[in-house]
């Protein structure tokens, strides 16, 4: 069965977006079939792929509720073995309209049962809160990448994240792991990028990843293209990282022991 990895941090602009599609594609470069399920009502991941959601019937909304099977909203990328389940505007309200559900925090869990075997990474990217979108991520998932971005503030709010993981791990999914955190937005010429890494280390103590994402603006341009990275410049600063990301996650997944 393939790993299922959530990309998960509740706040906003810290490059998760970026790094599950860029990470998805990197993966699929090196041989692996990748699914991106965008869990997001902004629906970044899949206007990022060049994919138009306002004009999509069905996605992942339509398979959580079970009125279409997941394997039918899935569409190709332009990257061989990589593949989305798209957001549509119908996940916009999905926080009120799951709330009455039976076993409402374990729906995408359920409809992933149907194509779980037909990849190697299952990459969710998650919305930029704590709701009931981002928990049925978390009880999906097996592992857990948290993105943090070398800015002020970069801390703020993952004790709580950290907190809702616990109790995810204690009342619903004991084997749910951290696999680790990934620096975002670095850029080697401050001295404040150099102070989160460390400060991070008091977070997630032997989990950081050692591939850094630098701020790139080439990262920051490919979006609007349609494009990932792998795509718009394979020879940016921006994709080397995230190559050497993909290439350390499959070596940690591959693998029976702890993080380093």
């Amino acid at each position: 069965m393939g790993h299922i990895i959530s990309i998960v941090n509740q706040k906003g602009g810290v490059g998760k977006t970026t790094t599950a599609i860029n990470l998805s594609a990197y993966l699929a470069s090196l041989g692996k079939f990748v699914l991106l399920v965008d869990m997001d009502p902004q629906a970044n991941a899949t206007s990022g792929l060049g994919i138009d959601y306002n004009n999509l019937e069905k996605g992942v909304y339509e398979a959580i509720i079970g009125s279409h099977n997941l394997r039918d909203v899935i569409l190709n990328t332009t990257i061989s073995g990589y593949k989305v389940a798209p957001a549509t505007i119908n996940l916009a309200g999905a926080n009120v309209e799951l709330v009455n559900m039976a076993n409402r925090e374990n729906l995408l869990g359920q409809a992933l049962l149907s194509v779980r075997n037909d990849y190697d990474y299952i990459i969710i990217d998650c919305p930029p809160s704590l709701g009931l979108l981002t928990l049925n991520s978390l009880v999906a998932a097996e592992k857990i990448l948290i993105p943090v971005q070398a800015e002020y503030y970069a801390l703020e709010g993952l004790g709580q994240l950290i907190k809702t993981i616990n109790l995810v791990q204690a009342h619903i999914k004991p084997n749910l792991e951290v696999l680790g955190a990934v620096l975002t937005m670095y850029d080697k010429r401050t001295k404040l990028s150099d102070e989160i890494l460390q400060q991070l280390y008091q977070y997630f103590p032997n989990r950081i990843f050692r591939s850094v994402i630098p701020r790139n603006i080439r990262l920051t341009e490919s979006p609007s293209f349609g494009k990932t990275i792998l795509e718009y410049d394979a020879k940016s600063k921006g994709a080397k990282a995230y190559e050497r990301l993909a290439r350390e996650i499959i070596d940690l997944t591959s693998t029976n022991f702890n993080f380093y």
